[in-house]
């Protein structure tokens, strides 16, 4: 439920449109320190008002690529342009940062024990109505007499958003902003990056590495790797064929069988062909029959309700799968059969390649 009403656009007015293919290029970054490479050869394009997500595991490079878009990391190679302009490193530039892009970081960095309304004051470039369309988007006009030191994680991230929001960016990097949030502060400030977007007309890319962050809010996921750009697309695309078991893995649990497990589970689907040597298959997307069934035989070793759903564990000859079940209707010790569940996307990897 919202705790606001929606801002009406005259308060707040957006930004003059750019150009699509003009918003945002990312072109051959790459970066060494002390010998490493940081990132290596990462292209990629923002058109404006595009909801992008960068994911991968810790020491992937996402920071560091939001920062080196952000003006505050020098690359070795290759360049970032924004709305037409070149995006210039600390090296290059008596101030880092570059017009029209605002970041924030998992740390709010306030200054202490001012009130929220003196940090605001003196951040504010905008009138007097179009601040108040920050302040009510971001949830904060009942904080303006506190201090920042009375303010809780999740307050203190809402009041830094909405300073940096007051220079009226058209980008806004987002670098793990919930990972030291509850669940309740989470979702509230999940909600105000989402009204960002649809009511004051700013851009987002997102960097964080857990999936229920990036999954329902982005147009495109980003996947990173030891520096490198392994995967993009629409995130179903990306969450249903991931291009290895590292992309998989960030996304939620899979299941990995290969050999005779594998083609006793084919054995079931006559259509699906074996284009590569392991297949990768969500929970969700196998089914469970009784024994006898066409399939791969198995024993279920265990049942969990999982709140929405229930998922077995069901043994193979060489494989442990997790199969997801909207009910808890089979049992420990019971021998069933798994089979894929119709037209259920599937991705086949070949790990030497």
């Amino acid at each position: 439920m919202r705790l606001y009403n929606p801002i009406p656009a005259a308060k707040y007015p957006k930004h003059q449109p750019v150009p699509q293919t003009d918003f945002l290029t990312v072109r051959n970054i790459s970066l060494e320190e002390h010998g490493q490479a940081m990132l290596s050869g990462i292209s990629f394009e923002q058109p404006a008002g595009r909801k992008l997500a960068l994911a991968g595991e810790s020491g992937a490079g996402k920071s560091t690529l939001l920062q080196v878009i952000a003006g505050l990391v020098q690359p070795t190679a290759g360049e970032v342009r924004f709305a037409g302009r070149r995006v210039r490193g600390p090296q290059e530039v008596l101030v880092p940062g570059h017009p029209g892009i605002v970041y924030l970081s998992q740390k709010s960095d306030l200054p202490k024990s001012l009130r929220v309304e003196q940090v605001l004051r003196y951040a504010s470039k905008r009138p007097a109505a179009e601040a108040q369309a920050v302040y009510e988007v971001c949830r904060i006009s009942p904080l303006m007499a506190r201090r920042t030191n009375q303010l809780s994680g999740g307050e203190q991230q809402r009041v830094a958003l909405a300073r940096l929001l007051l220079s009226a960016p058209r980008l806004l990097l987002l670098d793990e902003p919930f990972s030291n949030l509850d669940r309740t502060h989470k979702q509230q400030l999940q909600q105000v990056i989402r009204e960002v977007g649809e009511e004051l007309g700013i851009t987002c890319l997102l960097v964080s590495h857990d999936p229920t962050d990036t999954l329902p809010w982005a147009d495109e996921i980003l996947v990173l790797h030891r520096g490198r750009l392994v995967q993009q697309g629409p995130p179903e695309q990306v969450y249903r064929q991931p291009v290895s078991e590292y992309a998989a893995a960030l996304f939620g649990d899979y299941n990995h069988l290969a050999g005779p497990d594998l083609r006793a589970l084919l054995a079931a689907a006559p259509r699906r062909r074996l284009p590569g040597p392991v297949l990768l298959v969500r929970p969700e997307n196998l089914q469970l029959a009784p024994a006898g069934s066409p399939g791969a035989a198995g024993t279920v070793r265990a049942v969990r309700f999982l709140g929405s759903y229930y998922e077995a564990e069901v043994q193979l000859p060489a494989t442990l799968l997790r199969v997801r079940l909207p009910a808890a209707s089979v049992v420990a010790g019971e021998a069933v059969v798994v089979q894929l569940a119709e037209g259920a996307p599937v991705s086949f990897i070949d790990l030497t390649a």
